[in-house]
């Protein structure tokens, strides 16, 4: 199977024709192409000609192939095209032209529902030692049987620089080439498919990077003269002149899932995305992947501040998106575990294990407001969302990578605790996301690093160092004392996986407990997703650091999860547990809990009086009990 997505932008192999090239340059004067049929080859140049007031240059050359180089002549100024397919050095330097149909797919899969998504987030240059997608390839056997049926790949397209986290894109179609080449990623991908597992690619559609993008020089019209991001200003989806703009970043999502065969995007901050167009960006996005997909397993998941549930649905939908990164359930559990309440913890930390609660019958605890406003239950109640919508995790590469030292919440809380908040994002009916080495309890930091240079790499220093020099004394247990500089080779270095702890026998615990807990998920609750309710769903307090939840099923069956986030054994009053039939309920998965003599295996332990031991979970399945 060979595939190619047609877009009116780039350059296009036509086979013995050569190939043609099309840039949208408004602001130019005047377009040339500079052409080489290898690396070290001499240049040629072909003049570009324009259609009248609509901004598009084209040109052809017959002597192009696969692998010709290539840069547009913009009013005297080389500059890659920004739809390039590859730039092999980098964004200052030649694109390339490739033949998407020179890779016959081995692998045809169609996908795996959204119930059955277990999503694992990593970051292609820090994953294994050599950083690239051939090596990636080899880890993709271990990820299956422990049971992750799908890999969330950080942001691969080009960037400056020889590495980052990749969320300072300028070329969007194009592999960042130290991973390796356009080639290299579609055998990953087939590999993957390969063995049963998805592939969703992270993409920024709310900015370009600071460094490597020429658009302004051609095309102004990219960004918005009316609205702004934290970026200065904003890419423009919805004034006069947005169309081809919007058709940039449509064709870009519609490329990955043709072109590459991906199973979904996750699309990054998309409240920073501002459009008053009377069709949203987004919804018309969604509309058109989901038509593109066909019948497909394709899914579109949304990283956005502003909660919008109406973006979301509970059944795949044109313009709608299947599922967002819930970080209310992240800030909730965190703070209960680690006392934390700064920055945008604070919203949590009057009643931390409450808003847990709530955000596990509700999805959202809060609705949208302003993080510097003081927390309001009362006035900013989230109703309930679509719970299988909701992606929970207890990190990723933001709230790791985002702290002065990069520790993830297993360096600042104990194992037992680890383990427990662990499980709590595997076993509820949202949708499961680990970051990778939280699988086998990688003590390695994510860092925040970028390979920037000059002014650029200085500022970002300056800025670091400002916004954590309160986090100096955090550092001394690592022997730090200051934040890594990001712009230091070392920061990347010391973010990568450290492998021989998966083999360790602390590894090798974290690993059985994470096999086990996403069986008992395949077997008992991916199968339930299509019954779950869409509201109506319980959790409550019990004593001091307790909870119960439960989640209602429209054939009458509930999920129960007894659930002990304290150092403390406790006993539940008997009215705290009206309604739970140990007698008939069958244990889906069982933390911290003791067998009880004489039990059957079915069933949990007697309710009245048994204490609920520390760092404990029962989660177990039951006819619904008034």
């Amino acid at each position: 199977m060979r595939c190619r997505h047609a877009m009116p932008f780039g350059a296009t192999v036509q086979g013995e024709k050569g190939a043609s090239f099309a840039l949208w340059a408004p602001a130019a004067r005047q377009v040339r192409l500079r052409h080489a049929d290898a690396p070290a080859g001499g240049w040629h140049e072909t003049p570009a000609g324009q259609q009248p007031s609509d901004g598009w240059w084209h040109c052809h050359v017959p002597s192009a192939r696969a692998g010709t180089r290539y840069q547009w002549l913009v009013d005297g100024a080389a500059v890659p095209d920004p739809a390039s397919r590859s730039n092999p050095d980098g964004p200052h330097g030649a694109s390339e032209v490739v033949d998407p149909l020179a890779h016959d797919w081995r692998h045809v899969q169609h996908g795996r529902p959204w119930n059955e998504v277990v999503l694992y987030e990593l970051h292609l240059g820090t994953f294994t030692p050599q950083g690239t997608f051939t090596a990636a390839i080899e880890r993709l056997p271990y990820l299956r049987e422990l049971g992750f049926t799908a890999i969330e790949l950080m942001p691969v397209a080009t960037f400056s620089g020889a590495w980052g986290w990749g969320y300072d894109g300028v070329l969007p179609f194009a592999p960042h080439p130290a991973y390796g080449t356009p080639e290299d990623f579609k055998r990953l991908i087939d590999a993957a498919h390969g063995l049963g597992l998805m592939v969703v690619l992270d993409v920024v559609y709310n900015h370009f990077g600071p460094d490597g993008n020429y658009l302004g020089l051609y095309a102004p019209q990219f960004l918005s003269t009316t609205h702004h991001s934290p970026w200065g200003h904003a890419i423009n989806f919805d004034d006069a002149q947005a169309r081809p703009v919007r058709e940039f970043f449509i064709h870009n999502a519609l490329y990955w899932i043709e072109e590459y065969r991906l199973d979904g995007l996750r699309l990054d901050a998309v409240h920073t995305i501002i459009d008053d167009s009377k069709v949203h960006v987004l919804q018309e996005l969604s509309q058109r992947v989901r038509a593109a997909a066909g019948p497909r397993h394709v899914h579109l998941v949304l990283e956005n501040e502003h909660k919008q549930g109406e973006r979301l649905t509970a059944t795949p939908l044109p313009g709608r998106f299947d599922g967002q990164w819930n970080d209310d359930f992240h800030h909730a559990l965190r703070v209960l575990l680690t006392g934390e309440a700064t920055s945008y913890y604070h919203d949590y930390r009057d009643q931390p294990l409450a808003y847990l609660a709530r955000s596990l019958s509700h999805g959202y605890v809060f609705a949208h407001v302003d993080r510097k406003d003081p927390p309001s239950m009362a006035r900013t109640e989230s109703e309930a969302q679509p719970l299988g919508a909701m992606v929970n995790f207890i990190g990723n590469h933001d709230q790791v990578g985002n702290r002065a030292f990069g520790e993830r919440l297993g360096q600042l809380i104990g194992p037992q605790a680890l383990e427990t908040a662990l499980l709590l994002s595997l076993l509820t009916p949202a949708i499961p996301l680990v970051f990778m080495g939280d699988e086998f309890a990688a003590s390695t930091p994510f860092l925040y690093f970028a390979n920037w240079q000059g002014e650029l790499a200085e500022a970002v220093r300056t800025g670091r160092q400002r916004d954590f020099n309160h986090a100096a004394q955090e550092g001394a247990a690592h022997g730090w004392s200051a934040p890594p500089d990001p712009c230091d080779v070392c920061s990347m270095h010391s973010s990568r996986l450290d492998w021989a702890q998966a083999e360790s026998p602390s590894g090798h615990a974290r690993r059985a407990l994470v096999r086990s807990a996403l069986a008992a998920r395949a077997r008992w609750i991916a199968p339930r997703h299509a019954q779950l309710l869409p509201r109506g769903h319980v959790a409550q307090l019990v004593g001091d650091a307790g909870m119960l939840a439960r989640w209602l099923y429209r054939d009458g069956q509930e999920l129960v999860l007894r659930a002990n986030l304290g150092e403390v054994a406790l006993v539940a009053a008997p009215e705290a547990l009206a309604g739970v039939d140990d007698a008939h309920a069958a244990v889906v998965f069982s933390h911290g809990w003791p067998p009880t003599p004489g039990r059957r295996a079915s069933a949990p332990p007697s309710s009245p009086g048994a204490a609920w031991p520390a760092w404990s979970g029962l989660w177990s399945l039951q006819e619904r009990r008034a």
